[in-house]
């Protein structure tokens, strides 16, 4: 059909593929062969005598009859021996002047990729149990070692799932082919997948990145994926290092390495390879759990073999059922491994020891080279004596991070078998293997973040060397690191509470540090950007403005986002944005849903979808006049630009929204260092959060220009700590093997000393723009305070020694001892004093007392009609407001429990209310008094009341409207989501009519109680939450649900993250669990 992109068509694209990277191109019908033979033969014969020129002609020949007749199996096992032949040789026997004699022939030759013959071939015919022609063949010497499944990318119905089908169908016809098999590819241009014999559809994987530079990941076109696997380089080293056989029970599974795993394996093999000439530290390989950690770590064993010339490895986990768990995993690819692995019972053979037991030092002593070994970190122990001081052992630790405390010694306060007060010193850890192995190369595997407070880690192993974070495992994602500046606007409140407030500080500082201080002033800034007013605005938009022509436009392409707090917030920065420069029309676009409500002068700004895909057209365009988008919600999560580098965020963000959002800016570029959040609302101790959970706090890890910084810090501080215990003999913290008593009774005593002192010295406040006198107490905690603060930080760089840190485990114990002397175990931090006096700006906004009738921890139906009933007893108007916004959001946020779409509609529809309450109160000045202030105050409350009240009755119906509909409660929660997405994407999907009322659309009705009762169906599993595989599963089962039944009519990822969302949302509270 003229003008249709056909499967040929396709099929001559990817052939041409092929060719640009250096492969031969042969037309199958013109080929004479055997068509009952899958070998290409005349080229595996040529192949062979080239590839072994010093081999005798039997041995050739022997090899040759070996690679042609297996013996009788299944295609498993045929193709097992076969893997087995392609990746280390063929072992022959031949008689040469009547000796026997054996050696290996090799199919490839590894090290040298050009002396290797490539070639891609279609329409080549193979004669089997039926006549059978597959799409492309790449022969590697001849050998069928690839087979390509193509569909055409213009026939809807045919896709990738189609050509999985096919291949399974050549397994059964024509299995011979697949002997000789180590990859299957299936493609239908859109989606393009690798797997091998024994991989499921779901376990066919694609492959994102050409040179493992993340940049094209989410949807990587199909170039990238053949460029990706196949260059030849490339598919050799996937072939003889990244394909093995996991042996499980009668079962085999081969495995083909995903393009994460591939390229961060070889990444750590580089790192280890630094490491073992420079400080042991290989790095911490993290990828996040269900990513195929484990088969990584048997591919990056496999490589060692070869990289180091031998090594011996030790598998150190910190629990038994993850030792029990990976040595099973390392078992079943022994073959791949080349040796077998085993299992420490002990840390060394005792005479009560049996014949099985394998004790770790005897089996260390035993080898200077080669073996696996496998032990728990319980098997060392404190000792003089090292288990081997070899180079050449490299430490794999497995989650050991858990358990480790670290490379220095700390005081532990306990009692020894007297009953006896003791200072015991405890050796972390991580010092303790350091020293059973003092000269071995350590790396750490992990699946978990590694929170910012442990840094043990980093200190044992060293940096990152790849992070496969669960942001990447959705996104295939970030990789350039992100950092921060906060620009936090103040807030402008009256003189009278600034004033409350300052003397507030004053008292508080008495028990808290200036900084902690500092920092809890400058939180209160996102007060002011709720409000939103014209001055805050400017001053937002002038700042950004001079931020960006100072710092960003002249930067790789210029490209820029605006995250706005609101709509209408959006539309005042893009307004003021024009109004300073009239010339930036094409420069900067906002882009953002629109209403029916919305004033009419937006909808030309707004524009429809097409408008809205066009921005995004010359978004994307490095080229293109646009340089800054203004977004709200749409391209916070899952629109990508990898040159953005800048972002000015002036939302309040958290947890997963907030990882997806700052995630704009960490996609790699030509040129791009690291990615940029200006916050203007104070962002960064939720982005701390959120990174520990879902990203690790690796993006903001301190530079080295802050270890410097504060190593000079430690070291000041430190010194005026040893100045003020100057008459105090503190060898026992230097002597390791210092009586544990004598260190308690010192610690008891110096404690003592600091509490009973009378003494006052002089210290900095405000920055160091005034001094005043403090006791001795508060002088030597704030002092210690200070030099804790800067340990954290500089000690895992290594640049402290001994004494130093011996002495800084001292004053922390002693400032402990202090703490524990004067009541409390704590200090006044910044949460504290932030709730301190927020409370207090919260009290001096209100114009009447508040009579509070609910109590914090008062459990109530908040849906029944008593609960509102309560408001009647409240007879001021200010505090029957106050509580109607308290029920509104409890009762919003159970309602988004189960219904996320209809709870996020009516909590823009409150914060709307309080936003418009709070600007008539603004409104009211100083000059309007007595009475008159009070009628319109209490009007303004009035009006407000009316507004809150109106969203509570209107919820309170939208909550019982699924029975008018005919469908469930929680059926209601997708039946709305999929009219939303319907109205926002404007696509057409059945019919609405009006039933008691309710617009009602049969065909969402339908779509939502199929999701449902898919829903239903994984939940009857035990513990179905908390089993990753079914969750997996569910989301899957769903979306193909939604594309069975038409939803959306043209396919959308953003249509299915956001119905996604809702299924997550269900999830998370479970509340179908009993279902």
């Amino acid at each position: 059909m003229p003008g249709l992109y056909t499967e040929a068509d396709y099929e001559n694209s990817v052939i041409e593929l092929f060719r640009n990277m250096g492969y031969s191109y042969l037309y199958g019908p013109d080929i004479e062969r055997d068509f009952h033979n899958p070998l290409y033969e005349e080229e595996l014969v040529a192949s062979l005598n080239r590839l072994n020129r010093s081999q005798p002609e039997d041995a050739i020949s022997d090899a040759l009859f070996k690679l042609k007749n297996f013996e009788n199996g299944e295609l498993v096992q045929k193709n097992t021996v076969f893997m087995d032949y392609l990746q280390n040789g063929i072992p022959v026997r031949y008689f040469e002047k009547g000796e026997e004699r054996s050696s290996i022939v090799y199919l490839v030759d590894y090290k040298n990729p050009d002396n290797n013959s490539f070639i891609v071939a279609n329409q080549w015919t193979f004669i089997e149990n039926s006549n059978k022609r597959p799409d492309i063949l790449l022969f590697l010497n001849g050998i069928p070692v690839v087979i390509v499944e193509l569909k055409s990318p213009s026939r809807e119905e045919t896709d990738a799932s189609a050509a999985y089908r096919q291949l399974r169908n050549y397994m059964k016809e024509i299995p011979s082919m697949f002997i000789y098999n180590a990859i299957c590819v299936m493609s239908d241009q859109m989606t393009s997948k690798a797997g091998t014999i024994t991989s499921g559809e779901d376990r066919f994987m694609e492959w994102k990145t050409v040179d493992g530079s993340y940049e094209n990941t989410q949807y990587a076109q199909f170039d990238t994926f053949f460029e990706g696997m196949f260059q030849k380089e490339r598919l050799l080293d996937l072939i003889k290092n990244f394909i093995c056989f996991s042996n499980e029970g009668v079962n085999s599974f081969k495995i083909l390495a995903g393009y994460h795993q591939y390229f961060a394996v070889r990444k750590a093999i580089e790192s280890t390879k630094r490491a073992t000439v420079t400080d042991g530290k290989g790095g911490v390989f993290w990828h996040t759990q269900g990513s195929g950690k484990s088969l990584s770590m048997v591919f990056y064993a496999h490589l060692l073999q070869e990289a180091l010339d031998s090594p011996t490895i030790v598998v150190l986990t910190d629990r038994n059922d993850l030792d029990d768990q990976l040595f099973g995993q390392f078992a079943k690819c022994k073959d791949f491994l080349r040796q077998e692995p085993v299992h420490a019972t002990c840390r060394k053979l005792t005479e009560i020891s049996s014949k099985n037991d394998v004790g770790l030092k005897d089996w260390l002593e035993g080898r200077q080279a080669n073996g696996i070994i496998f032990t728990t970190m319980q098997k060392f122990e404190e000792s003089n004596e090292a288990l081997s001081e070899r180079r050449n052992i490299i430490v794999m630790a497995d989650e050991a991070h858990r358990g480790q405390y670290g490379l220095t010694e700390k005081i532990k306060m306990t009692k020894n078998e007297d009953g006896e007060e003791i200072a015991k010193r405890v050796v972390g850890t991580a010092r303790i293997i350091r020293n059973s192995l003092p000269n071995a190369t350590y790396i750490g595997f992990t699946g978990t973040p590694i929170s910012s407070k442990d840094r043990s880690t980093r200190e044992v192993f060293g940096d990152y060397i790849d992070i496969y974070d669960m942001t990447q495992a959705v996104e295939d994602g970030a990789t350039r690191p992100v950092y921060y500046e906060s620009r936090v606007i103040k807030l402008n409140l009256d003189e009278a509470t600034l004033r409350m407030i300052d003397a507030e500080y004053e008292i508080m500082a008495h028990n808290a540090d200036p900084e902690v201080i500092e920092k809890s002033k400058k939180t209160l800034g996102q007060m002011e950007a709720i409000l939103g007013n014209d001055n805050t605005i400017n001053s937002l938009v002038c700042d950004i403005l001079d931020h960006y022509e100072n710092y960003r436009e002249g930067l790789l392409t210029g490209k820029a986002m605006i995250v706005a707090y609101s709509r209408p917030i959006a539309m005042k920065i893009y307004k003021r944005i024009l109004e300073l420069r009239p010339d930036w029309t094409e420069k900067v676009g906002i882009v953002m849903t629109g209403g029916n409500n919305d004033p009419e002068e937006w909808h030309d700004i707004i524009g429809n979808k097409r408008h809205k895909d066009e921005l995004a057209k010359k978004f994307k365009d490095n080229n293109s006049p646009m340089k800054i988008a203004i977004v709200v919600d749409m391209w916070i999560t899952g629109f990508d630009v990898p040159s953005l580098t800048y972002m000015y965020n002036d939302k309040p963000l958290k947890r997963h929204l907030l990882i997806q959002t700052i995630s704009r800016v960490n996609r790699k570029y030509p040129g791009k260092d690291y990615g940029f959040i200006i916050d203007y609302i104070g962002i960064r101790d939720n982005m701390r959060e959120a990174l520990k959970i879902y990203g690790g706090d690796h993006s903001i890890a301190p530079t080295a220009d802050d270890v410097q910084q504060a190593t000079d810090v430690f070291r000041e501080e430190l010194s005026i700590l040893k100045d003020l215990f100057s008459g105090y003999d503190l060898t026992p913290f230097l002597n390791p093997a210092g009586d544990p008593a004598l260190r308690y009774r010192l610690l008891a005593k110096a404690a003592e000393y600091v509490f009973v002192s009378t003494q006052e010295l002089q210290t900095e406040i405000k920055g160091g723009k005034d001094v005043r006198k403090v006791s001795f107490k508060t002088y030597f905690l704030k002092t210690v305070k200070r030099m804790r603060a800067a340990h954290d930080i500089c000690q895992p760089s290594g640049e402290l020694d001994e004494e130093e840190s011996a002495l800084a485990q001292c004053f922390m114990a002693i400032a402990g001892f202090v703490r524990k002397m004067n009541g409390t175990d704590t200090e006044v931090d910044t949460d504290t004093m932030n709730r301190h006096v927020a409370k207090m700006v919260e009290e001096a906004l209100k114009y009447n007392e508040v009579e509070n009738v609910l109590e914090d921890g008062e459990q109530e139906d908040i849906f029944s009609p008593e609960y509102y009933e309560k408001l009647s007893d409240v007879k001021m108007p200010a505090s029957k407001l106050e509580l109607l916004v308290k029920m509104l959001r409890k009762q919003i946020m159970e309602y988004g429990k189960t219904n996320q779409m209809a709870a996020k509609k009516y909590q823009e529809m409150l914060e709307e209310t309080i936003k418009q309450y709070h600007e008539r109160r603004k409104h009211l000045t100083a000059e309007e008094a007595g009475e008159a202030q009070e009628q319109t105050s209490e009007e303004i409350i009035r009006n407000a009341t009316e507004q809150a009240l109106r969203i509570l009755r209107e919820m309170n119906a939208d909550r019982e409207s699924f029975r008018k509909i005919g469908l469930t409660f929680e059926e209601k929660a997708f039946y709305d989501i999929l009219m939303a997405l319907r109205d926002e994407y404007n696509f057409e999907y059945g019919k609405d009519k009006i039933v008691d009322g309710i617009s009602v659309n049969e065909k969402c009705s339908s779509l939502a109680r199929k999701i449902k009762e898919i829903i239903d169906a994984k939940s009857s599993f035990a513990d179905w939450l908390n089993n990753q595989n079914v969750r997996d599963q569910l989301k899957f089962d769903i979306k193909v649900c939604l594309i069975k039944n038409g939803y959306p009519p043209q396919y959308s990822p953003e249509v299915f993250r956001k119905v996604m969302e809702q299924v997550e949302n269900i999830e998370e509270h479970s509340s179908i669990s009993g279902m």
